[in-house]
């Protein structure tokens, strides 16, 4: 017959297997933002690798917001609304001395949205603007009242979400993160009339990681540790 403290010890280690397991699934958690989106030439979205207020594109371009909860650009969903610059600029002409860029900003889906909010439509706009206008100046020009937070992090477009910004969701509670690539952080954007524009792109939260804490990972060692050494106990008792 095994021993009780044989069992029991098994059990613990059981335990904590289930504990890291646990540990590492409470961690996995996204991030709720605007994402910026380039237009590949009508091809389809490229993730931005600048921010919108670094970014200055030509005549023509075409540029996406997109509104979701992802976990980092890897799995950041694009707007929902091809990249087309003949569309949505077909009814502003070109004027000599500007330049038009095509807008697409997709709210996200009611998934994506804070508690209490629902997502507007998505909608494009072509911004008429000075020819070294900034994403997020032709941005301005369109989509008014944009808020960004002390980091310059873009927050809300054309208000919306009326609260919150960058925050993580799911499991690992809710906490500022800071801008993933792609969305708006920087200090040396030229004012646009808005809170505060972005500049520059950020890396991913380092406490945005899918995998358990320091923490969470020693306190599991010193149980296994325990475990171990009451099996081994149990095995000399016998």
């Amino acid at each position: 017959m095994r021993h009780p403290l044989g069992r029991a010890a098994l059990l613990i280690l059981v335990g904590a297997v289930l504990a890291v397991l646990g540990a590492g699934s409470a961690q996995a958690a996204g991030y709720r933002y605007w994402s910026f989106w380039e237009g590949d030439g009508g091809k389809g979205w490229t993730y931005a690798t600048q921010g919108p207020a670094v970014v200055r594109p030509d005549d023509g371009a075409v540029q996406g917001f997109r509104f979701s909860v992802s976990e980092d650009s890897q799995d950041s969903a694009q707007p929902r609304r091809a990249p087309d610059f003949g569309a949505v600029c077909a009814g502003t002409p070109a004027k000599d001395g500007l330049k038009r860029i095509a807008l697409v900003i997709d709210p996200g889906t009611a998934a994506d949205a804070p508690d209490g909010e629902k997502p507007p439509g998505p909608r494009t706009a072509c911004a008429r603007v000075a020819p070294e206008a900034s994403t997020a100046e032709a941005l301005a020009a369109v989509a008014k009242p944009l808020r960004y937070d002390s980091s310059a992090m873009l927050c809300a477009i054309s208000g919306y979400p009326r609260s919150g910004c960058g925050e993580q969701t799911g499991d690992g509670g809710s906490k500022e993160a800071t801008a993933p690539a792609g969305t708006s952080s920087a200090d040396d954007a030229a004012s646009d009339g808005s809170s505060s524009p972005s500049s520059s792109s950020s890396d991913d939260d380092d406490g945005g990681g899918g995998g358990p804490s320091v923490g969470v990972l020693a306190g599991v060692g010193a149980v296994l540790a325990l475990g171990v050494a009451a099996v081994l106990q149990a095995r000399r008792r016998r």
